[in-house]
């Protein structure tokens, strides 16, 4: 009986594969696809960056189900986006745990991308041949800016309608095509029902269709030209006689039960979250964006949400010039695309920070303690001194940039070994040394100021 059940798998099996290349995908991408056997619980997040995305979609659809998206008053005075929400979280059976799913996700979802990122700096994932990984991945990065930013106005609240009014009147700083563009953008001379729907529209037709593309090419590219690991070294240059990398194993099973476990650890974080503080401490949910928008009544103290604040602390700090603000606006883009610039502009023959010299090292500390500090500050009502401590960290992070191309062609580094080696005690405590001198640094510059 079992010998048949198995011959009709196999029979069903062979009838797929002769119409859709199923065993072979299973082979290059799971199987047969050696990746270094020295991961370390940096790499859990990239698995995790493509859970949250399904947790949003899946919990996007069903929110959809029951959104409306109209910024008019109904027969209660109350914009029927905004009583739209409420209905899902007081009346819809399980909508309260759907919308707190999609909005805890959201911070999640950058959370998680940006200690990806984070991996990818530290370890040198963004070097020869992985260029087009990085560059795919910024896109994703931009993909998903653009996605939390047209969904944040959806709720129809307070923060939702004036942050937005901030953002987009940013454009209209631009010379000559700014106020046109913003109009467009809006698609009216304010913020009204019409900028609803096509925000509506784009973030839940337009953009996630571009950013699940992305994805599908960030991880082919990654396949195509291997993981990179803690060392940096290639594992495709050893090989056995069956072509095997040496210090390759198998994606699966290995890394896809490692990757479960973090999952696991991740849900348990997550779910807590969302069960007992879905608002993040007023930085997922701010309390504004519970009372209705209301065109005529500005908030005391307008704020992007969190993983938005550093791009806007740089914006702030970054003073008028001839009477326009379009220098702010362009650092601010500029802060983002020099993150996909990394591979031109990083010089040294190394790629793993193991192996980096001190001067690197010290960069990258000053680094995330400005970036770090630029998000506190960015979600800070701004005052003269918080200014100057945000222009000397946005100093610090350009300076990271584009002064990568000479400090990291002239710092010292140490030797590369030829095969990938296991995490030593040393290199742990010292990872936790400098990760405790950021984040201590980073909460002196902003809370103390």
């Amino acid at each position: 009986m079992a010998n048949q059940t198995n011959s009709k798998a196999k029979a069903l099996l062979d009838w797929v594969d002769e119409r859709f290349p199923l065993t072979k995908m299973w082979r290059e991408h799971l199987s047969e696809y050696y990746a270094p056997k020295n991961f370390n619980f940096w790499y859990y997040f990239g698995s995790l960056a493509l859970l949250v995305l399904v947790i949003q979609i899946v919990s996007g659809i069903f929110l959809v189900m029951n959104f409306k998206p109209d910024g008019n008053l109904n027969q209660y005075n109350l914009p029927a986006a905004f009583t739209a929400v409420e209905y899902i979280m007081r009346d819809v059976s399980g909508g309260w745990i759907i919308r707190y799913m999609h909005s805890t996700g959201a911070s999640f979802f950058f959370i998680v991308v940006y200690l990806h990122m984070f991996r990818g700096l530290i370890y040198g994932s963004f070097k020869k041949p992985r260029e087009l990984v990085w560059v795919f991945g910024s896109l994703i990065f931009l993909a998903l800016m653009a996605e939390a930013f047209m969904g944040y106005l959806l709720p129809w609240g307070q923060m939702s309608f004036w942050g937005a009014q901030v953002i987009i009147n940013l454009f209209s700083a631009i010379p000559v095509i700014g106020p046109d563009l913003s109009t467009w953008i809006r698609g009216d001379f304010t913020i009204s029902d019409a900028t609803l729907n096509r925000f509506f529209a784009l973030h839940v037709i337009a953009v996630p269709l571009v950013l699940l593309g992305l994805v599908v090419a960030h991880i082919v590219a990654l396949h195509e030209v291997g993981s990179n690991n803690p060392d940096g070294v290639e594992i495709k240059k050893l090989k056995d006689e069956n072509g095997v990398p040496l210090d390759g194993i198998p994606f699966h099973p290995y890394y896809t039960v490692k990757d479960i476990l973090g999952v696991v650890v991740f849900l348990i974080v997550f779910c807590a979250v969302m069960f007992f503080a879905p608002e993040g401490g007023g930085y997922f949910l701010e309390s504004p964006n519970f009372d209705p928008a209301d065109p005529l009544k500005t908030p005391a103290h307008i704020a992007p949400v969190w993983y938005f604040t550093p791009f806007y602390a740089i914006l702030r700090a970054i003073p008028s010039f001839a009477g326009t603000q379009v220098w702010g606006v362009i650092g601010m883009g500029a802060a983002v695309v020099l993150i996909g610039l990394l591979p031109w502009l990083d010089r040294s023959p190394v790629k793993s920070v193991r192996y980096r010299g001190p001067v690197f090292k010290t960069a990258l500390v000053l680094f995330i303690i400005s970036f770090i500090g630029l998000g506190i500050l960015g979600a800070m009502v701004a005052t003269d001194t918080r200014t100057i401590v945000a222009r000397i960290l946005s100093f610090i992070y350009f300076a990271f940039f584009l002064g990568m191309p000479f400090y990291s062609k002239l710092d010292k580094t140490k030797p590369v070994p030829e095969r990938v080696t296991m995490s030593t005690g040393r290199q742990k405590v010292m990872f936790f040394v400098y990760a405790a001198i950021t984040l201590i640094g980073a909460y002196l510059f902003a809370t103390n100021i």
